[in-house]
């Protein structure tokens, strides 16, 4: 293959003459790791509110919880990104909502678009991982606490879901670095993230190889750092003994 690989086009001005390409790198890998922030907290929040809704005892509760899992885990992703960005804003806001949303900056409505998108999408799978944890415990603890006078919110606070997440920090861990690499899909919105970022130098230099070997770099090195402090994690929660009876 007759291919001019040039690694300097990183540290060589834009055509525009604002800045260098790598900072085009830089700032799509912040966006991304911002939008996958975001979006990690919106799921973790309503995946754990979800996952305790499956194990209650109210019917119509656990059918509401089942019918989101169920939803949010079997449309494509890519789909929903579409939903939320073209289509939810005609039909589910008044039209003074709408017409602030297409006065707002367009990078602002893309992110919040993503952000939104990706964690509605993960808590799902969220809830199921957290669902699973809570149904590992053995049921005395759930009697333990009766018994000790909780409520039922104080023994799901105090004493399931502190257990459970022992159980559960793996899934979480995998789940987390989905958000991260899903990330990449707002870029068909027009979201410049890490992917886009790298496709635009691409299309501009011509080194279009180099571009996306770096954006494949930076993904694999950020998911070995939080595969890496998950695991210092996963440690420090661990109870002593608990490998014992597995």
């Amino acid at each position: 293959m007759n291919y001019d690989w040039n690694w300097a086009i990183f540290f060589a001005r834009t055509f525009t003459g604002a800045g260098r390409y790598a900072d085009w790198i830089l700032s799509g890998l912040a966006l991304t790791i911002g939008i996958a922030l975001a979006a990690w907290v919106l799921a973790l929040v309503l995946g754990v509110l979800l996952g305790v809704a499956r194990t209650l005892p109210w019917r119509a509760v656990r059918a509401v919880a089942a019918t989101y899992v169920e939803l949010f885990r079997n449309i494509p992703l890519l789909v929903q990104l579409f939903f939320w960005y073209y289509i939810a804003p005609v039909l589910l806001l008044p039209q003074a909502l709408q017409d602030d949303l297409n006065a707002a900056h367009p990078v602002l409505v893309q992110t919040a678009t993503a952000i939104w998108c990706l964690g509605l999408f993960t808590a799902a799978r969220v809830c199921e991982q957290v669902r699973a944890g809570i149904q590992a415990q053995p049921p005395g603890q759930f009697n333990a606490g009766f018994a000790l006078g909780m409520r039922r919110s104080q023994v799901y606070r105090h004493v399931i879901l502190p257990m459970a997440f022992r159980v559960i920090v793996p899934p979480l861990t995998s789940e987390f670095l989905n958000v991260f690499k899903n990330s990449a899909v707002a870029l068909t919105i027009g979201l410049l993230e890490l992917t886009a970022q790298s496709r635009q130098i691409g299309e501009f230099t011509g080194h279009i190889f180099e571009a996306f070997i770096v954006a494949t770099a930076l993904y694999f090195l950020i998911a070995q750092l939080v595969a890496w402090l998950m695991a210092r994690l996963e440690r420090r929660l661990r109870l002593p003994g608990a490998e014992a009876h597995r």
